[in-house]
């Protein structure tokens, strides 16, 4: 079982937004390799390459942004398809707006073994009974991703695959799964955890791995381009 990260940027201001100092995207991608998550896809507008260079020796891939009117499932489906690309294997990606930078790397961990036990749901993490993300869609649905509408932003998209296939929310206990960047970490709501195991055995809740992402960046494979990693398996479907 392989499960991917898939980190949705739709501007380039989005993904280099500075925060506790180090940019917004290398910082989400060493929260999703912490939690487990492999490979790691970066989709996002890169104009003058500053967001390539910012995830220079970070274990991630980049993939060139869908054109605009594919909207966002269309950029939804283009890192999902480079993540397979990329590891063939691969059976779900957990696809996460970049706005969404205060999520523990705890909460990927959970998320992945949750698919574990239940392989073929889509998976949202909620804090408070709200649902937020990351997403984790089962590479099965991504045909079911495909058919869906253009025109709808990134939180309808994952309901109205919902209506499709089958999907739950676990209650996970981190506030940085519904609490933007536009919220101060230190105004965040309490870690809270989940009240039991997303995945049903023991877990150690609440040890704080992503507080520790700063101190440098986390071995693992080097940046590769789209081309580079398609390349390297057959052509996927679609």
């Amino acid at each position: 079982m392989t499960v991917a990260a898939v980190i949705l940027a739709a501007t380039p201001e989005s993904a280099l937004r500075e925060v506790e100092g180090v940019p917004n995207v290398r910082r989400l991608v060493d929260a999703a390799w912490a939690g487990g998550a492999v490979p790691v896809v970066v989709a996002a507008p890169d104009p003058d390459g500053s967001v390539v260079a910012a995830l220079a020796g970070a274990p991630a891939t980049y993939a060139p942004p869908v054109p605009r009117e594919a909207g966002p499932v269309g950029q939804m489906v283009r890192g999902m398809e480079v993540a397979v690309a990329s590891v063939s294997d691969t059976s779900a990606a957990l696809l996460w707006p970049a706005r969404l930078g205060w999520v523990d790397a705890e909460t990927i961990t959970s998320l992945i073994e949750a698919h574990g036990v239940d392989w073929s749901t889509v998976l949202r993490p909620s804090f408070g009974g709200e649902a937020g993300w990351p997403a984790l869609v089962p590479t099965v649905h991504l045909d079911a991703l495909r058919s869906l509408p253009a025109d709808q932003m990134p939180d309808k998209v994952i309901g109205l695959l919902g209506e499709r296939v089958p999907s739950r929310t676990i209650e996970l206990g981190d506030p940085g799964t519904t609490h933007d960047l536009d919220t101060a970490r230190a105004d965040l709501p309490p870690y809270a955890g989940p009240p039991q195991p997303a995945a049903g055995h023991v877990h150690e809740w609440g040890s704080g791995a992503a507080e520790d992402l700063d101190d440098g960046p986390l071995e693992g494979p080097a940046l590769a381009p789209y081309g580079q990693a398609a390349a390297e398996v057959p052509d996927q479907p679609g």
